[in-house]
């Protein structure tokens, strides 16, 4: 049940945008962590520490292809007097039993393969013949092709301090260190640490799955023909875009037409694949507005599961809202208003901290600086509303894009952030510092 239920207001007070925000965290919980394969974490948000059960390297390692070597066997050596070294044999990446390189000797020896013993230097096959008494060489021959070069003498034409070329055991993390802490989302390197320390499975909380689902008649799918009086559906691709950025796992429903029974049943159905439900359209205070009707009728059903409150806000755009949960788990709902502007502003606003709430993460906002306004004129705002205006930002300043219309999506496919005008102005100078919510 939504926190908001017990909030005294009447039907025309608005609610601020933090207080809106403030019931939609109290009520959205993290969800239950699961032990997931590590391909199946990619994107989820760790739970518990990791530490290192097994050293990486695990074992002192060549950097380079070339001779594992003693370090006065090769000191003084020069083009001109060669150090000549018996090969002893070689030492492939994987070598369970390495031979061991004894005086005057060396073993050829190939990048990530163990230091054999009694070897303390590793000088790179460039720096030598190869064995094959030609002077320097610039790579191997296969083994498949030349095995005999795993035996006879090499040239070393320069010398090698101790230690060159190789990779010592734990200088990349030890046995017992932190790998990765609690709360990090998991991306590439972070699964590849985990793969390199041996874990097959790793604890986390899932990616929330966010179901999308636009309302109005007159919605068409893209790539159909438009009749008299119809769009084209944005709202669900760009919502269901923006939850999969926030880190969602996100279904795009198409459009529901205005009628509340079929609206109805289509939330049902999808409830079995949602952690969240988010609706686009028919929140205000029209005679179609499906969703108002849809879900009032499911606040009293037994299996509701708290039912959703339809509010206004003081904020431009954006004013008409529903938040709550319906079904027999409780899922959270957010209900959107229909202007695309409106509807994106509002889940940057709401839905996405919801979504990373969800996720079990800290950091729920977008970042937020302060800029100074570049504009040909003042912004003008209606008093007592939080004003969101699109806009583009870089190096210090802001620029607003478009005008204020909730309609304008070329503008806000243009804009990188949104400018913030407080409810308490009506007017924004420019060279005035504004603050400014960076959507990049």
């Amino acid at each position: 049940m939504s926190s908001a239920a017990t909030r005294p207001a009447g039907p025309d007070d608005l609610w601020s945008v933090d207080e809106h925000l403030e019931d939609i965290l109290s009520t959205v919980r993290p969800l239950e962590p699961i032990e997931l394969q590590l391909l199946d974490a990619q994107g989820c948000v760790l739970v518990d520490d990791v530490t290192v059960p097994v050293s990486l390297p695990p074992f002192d390692n060549s950097s380079m292809d070339g001779y594992a070597v003693r370090v006065a066997d090769v000191a003084g050596a020069g083009e001109e007097f060669p150090a000549v070294l018996e090969v002893v044999g070689d030492v492939a990446a994987g070598a369970a039993d390495p031979v061991r390189v004894g005086p005057g000797q060396a073993a050829r020896i190939m990048t990530g393969a163990p230091l054999p013993p009694g070897a303390e230097a590793v000088v790179p096959v460039e720096w030598t013949d190869g064995g094959l008494g030609e002077g320097p060489v610039s790579g191997m021959r296969a083994r498949s092709s030349a095995p005999e070069g795993a035996e006879g003498h090499v040239h070393v034409y320069r010398p090698a301090e101790a230690r060159a070329h190789v990779r010592d055991k734990g200088s990349d993390v030890k046995a017992g260190d932190l790998a990765l802490e609690a709360g990090t989302v998991l991306g590439p390197p972070h699964i590849a640490l985990l793969a390199a320390i041996g874990r097959g499975t790793v604890r986390v909380r899932p990616r929330p799955r966010v179901v999308v689902v636009s309302t109005g008649s007159e919605l068409v799918q893209p790539g159909e023909q438009l009749a008299g009086g119809q769009i084209y559906d944005s709202n669900s691709f760009a919502l269901t875009a923006a939850a999969r950025d926030a880190g969602a796992i996100a279904y795009r429903v198409g459009a529901v037409a205005d009628d509340a029974e079929t609206l109805r049943s289509t939330i049902e159905d999808q409830l079995i694949r949602a952690d969240l439900l988010v609706t686009t359209g028919g929140v205000s205070v029209g005679a179609y507005d499906v969703v108002k009707e849809a879900l009032a009728y499911a606040a009293d059903a037994d299996e509701a599961g708290g039912g959703v409150e339809f509010r206004k806000l003081a904020m431009q755009p954006g004013k008409p809202q529903g938040f709550g949960s319906i079904g027999p788990d409780h899922t959270p709902l957010l209900a959107l208003p229909g202007n695309p502007v409106s509807s994106y502003v509002s889940f940057e606003l709401f839905v996405r901290p919801a979504i990373r709430a969800l996720m079990g993460l800290t950091d729920l906002h977008r970042p937020r600086v302060r800029a100074v306004l570049k504009a040909d004129g003042a912004l003008r705002s209606p008093k007592g509303r939080r004003q969101f205006l699109r806009g583009t930002y870089a190096g210090g300043e802001v620029t607003p894009v478009g005008g204020a219309g909730s309609h304008l999506i070329a503008a806000l496919a243009q804009a990188d952030a949104l400018i913030v005008v407080p409810e308490d102005m009506e007017s924004v100078e420019p060279g005035s510092e504004v603050e400014v919510v960076l959507l990049g």
